[in-house]
């Protein structure tokens, strides 16, 4: 792989890295992104950060091939606990895991104040979109850009969050679908929900062959199947 060159997705979760950030690429894999970044000439410093042993060795030699130990940091630890105060990091990136786990990842960050509020986020994760806006909703984070994609056959969605000093009033669509993305869908938006809708009608058939009072569930799922139909018509 060139190491100015990005696998579409991570190049896309690259283009919202402000010019000039401090950043954290938090399960950094390769630090390819960091590396691509810093290579460009897109930002001034970077932290690599990996939880397991293995992945950051692999980080950390190719930071040293490239030559690049004086602006890319390598740091073993879980999560936001590589970062100091002192970083002063201006956008972080979370790329490839499950929502739940980037939730998960930045609610320990708040709960031990390893975010100032002045990090652009750059999520992407693959699956779990909801339970993360939720989390970004309640932590008074308005979203500010999506973006789905598609690469390898994968669909992934990036959302871009920056603290604000209103609480966010997101609906239960803007949750499910995306702030951005159910407004203008895309074609791969709307393959992606004809998917979730083929699955919700299996799954209303098999209710409705139940032997046991499966009413409540079958409402809820032909709430949804509707919910979906009327976004992607």
């Amino acid at each position: 792989m060139d190491e100015k060159q990005l696998s579409m997705r991570l190049a896309k979760a690259a283009s919202y890295v402000p010019k000039k950030a401090r950043l954290a690429d938090i399960g950094s894999d390769h630090a390819y992104l960091p590396c691509a970044l810093t290579l460009n000439q897109q930002i001034d410093f970077a932290i690599a950060g990996e939880v397991v042993i293995g992945p950051f060795q692999t980080a950390k030699d190719q930071v040293e091939r490239l030559n690049l130990t004086n602006k890319i940091d390598v740091r073993l630890g879980n999560g936001l606990d590589v970062l100091t105060i002192e970083d002063e990091i201006t956008a972080i990136t979370i790329c490839g895991m499950g929502g739940s786990l980037i939730a998960s990842i930045l609610e320990n960050g708040v709960q031990k104040n390893q975010l100032s509020g002045k990090e652009r986020l750059i999520l992407q994760p693959n699956i779990g979109e909801y339970t993360l806006r939720n989390w970004l909703m309640h932590h008074s984070y308005e979203i500010i850009a999506e973006e789905l994609i598609e690469e390898d056959q994968k669909k992934y969605e990036i959302i871009v969050a920056e603290k604000s000093e209103k609480k966010q009033n997101y609906s239960n669509q803007d949750l499910k679908y995306g702030v951005f993305l159910k407004n203008t869908p895309s074609a791969i938006f709307i393959e992606k929900w004809k998917s979730e809708l083929e699955k919700s009608r299996t799954i209303l058939a098999s209710l409705k062959k139940s032997s046991t009072d499966q009413s409540e569930k079958i409402q809820q799922v032909e709430r949804e199947i509707k919910e979906i139909e009327e976004l992607i018509q």
